[in-house]
């Protein structure tokens, strides 16, 4: 991985008001542009399934070169884009500032932006992508919860699903919590005094995101304990909404913007009230550390937040260099097999999970820097489900081969997803709630 890329200067915003943005001309002559390139080079043929189906669709044309692929199929390649960047982060060659200026993912997000636009998006697609509605919705009064997530279990549904939305029957869906986060930290938030450090203040607002709030309360609780346990003074952001993550994987930038404007405000007031800021979903701290800082490269606020954003491993172990880290733990965990989170590796902070949980005497983290297949919706969709599939088997594989106590991901679907797919029964479980099992709190 190239060092700091993510803040690199010479990654272009995202000109997604420009006059030519939504030019489906413009943007068919900069895909066969880059594709050709892609083509030429070749070196990003395992990362995903969208560099296969180019390679394929061109080595089955009749020129076997991009020119013999109908433009009418480029978006097949697009499709099977779900935005992890680990291209431009970690194989690409050619991105700014070489001339040829290849930035894959960000043109991809036009393309799907240009298919959004045209009305192009499966209703499917735009219900699961409605992560904070769904969620406000089951959990809305109690024993609702309970009850849809009973549905999403049942065969018989699950069928109706798969044949009149598309959801794929043994595509492990994330369960709703009526004990949302936000509810349960009412009980747990307690008085600290904060203890600055030369990088952090000690003085931390949660944004809960709609996953951790909806669907992974517990994770929420875990990290509230373990940071309370570490003389980290706590609170919730006052309010908040979805990232805008889920909907930029469909292109909808106008959805994310409208998001970013909603909760930068009320993130960067916490800043300038002296808070460090975290979330416990990869993805939800790449959206406020990238996405939206090139999305909305002209706002102040919006590269304040970026600026006190962190990953709340990455958080842990300023501390720990600080010696601010409570380094007393009770528990060992054995053997953890770890799987890195696309979009935590693309943050380029290093393995800081790993190399916290490898502070727990007794404990061995085998990192495993594969992606899950999971993939936000993707691995949801009949259409993408066996592609899915064929890209956790890797992972999966290591981890029978590990034989752990543990199996952890910083992304909750991600470890669901590597579950699922592995031989061994290992449940998933959250490196935060190992942490705190490793404390004994």
């Amino acid at each position: 991985m190239r060092e700091g890329s993510l803040d690199a200067p010479t990654r272009h915003p995202v000109d997604w008001q420009g006059k030519d943005f939504y030019d489906e001309q413009s943007l068919n002559q900069e895909l066969e542009r880059v594709y050709d390139i892609c083509h030429g080079c070749r070196r990003c043929v395992s990362l995903c399934n969208a560099f296969p189906t180019l390679f394929d669709l061109v080595d089955e044309s009749d020129t076997l070169e991009v020119d013999g692929v109908a433009k009418a199929d480029y978006i097949k390649v697009v499709d099977q884009c779900y935005l992890c960047d680990l291209c431009y982060m970690t194989k690409c060659p050619y991105v700014p500032p070489h001339e040829w200026n290849v930035d894959f993912p960000h043109l991809m997000l036009r393309a799907k932006a240009v298919k959004f636009k045209k009305g192009k998006t499966r209703f499917r697609d735009r219900l699961l992508s409605g992560t904070d509605t769904l969620g406000k919705l089951a959990t809305l009064i109690p024993a609702l919860d309970i009850t849809v997530n009973a549905i999403n279990r049942n065969t018989s549904a699950r069928k109706l699903m798969s044949k009149h939305l598309g959801i794929h029957p043994d595509a492990s869906l994330p369960e709703f919590r009526y004990r949302t986060a936000r509810r349960r930290a009412k009980a747990l938030i307690e008085r600290r005094e904060a203890r600055a450090s030369g990088a952090t203040t000690g003085k931390v607002a949660v944004f809960t995101t709609c996953y951790g709030n909806y669907y992974e309360p517990q994770v929420v609780e875990d990290l509230i304990r373990v940071f309370q346990h570490n003389g980290i003074e706590l609170t919730l952001a006052p309010r908040e909404q979805c990232c805008g993550m889920p909907r930029l994987e469909l292109g909808d930038i106008e959805a994310v913007v409208a998001a970013g404007r909603a909760n930068i405000p009320v993130l960067a007031k916490l800043v300038d009230e002296g808070y460090d800021l975290i979330a416990p979903v990869p993805s939800c701290v790449l959206m406020f550390k990238q996405e939206l800082p090139l999305l909305l490269p002209e706002d102040a606020e919006v590269q304040k937040v970026k600026g006190a954003m962190y990953d709340p491993f990455e958080y842990l172990m300023l501390r720990h260099k600080a010696g601010l880290l409570n380094t007393d733990f009770r528990e060992p965990l054995g053997d953890v097999s770890y799987q890195v989170a696309c979009h935590l590796r693309v943050q380029n902070i290093g393995l800081k999970t790993r190399d916290l949980l490898n502070l727990v005497p007794g404990t061995e983290v085998h990192a495993i820097e594969r992606c899950s297949g999971h993939d936000g919706t993707y691995a949801v969709r009949n259409e993408f489900r066996d592609a899915a599939v064929k890209i956790a088997t890797p992972v999966a594989r290591r981890v029978d081969q590990q034989n752990p106590q543990h199996l952890a991901s910083d992304c909750p679907m991600a470890a669901r997803m590597v579950a699922d797919v592995a031989t061994l029964e290992v449940l998933p479980e959250h490196p935060m709630g190992l942490l705190r099992k490793a404390y004994g709190l």
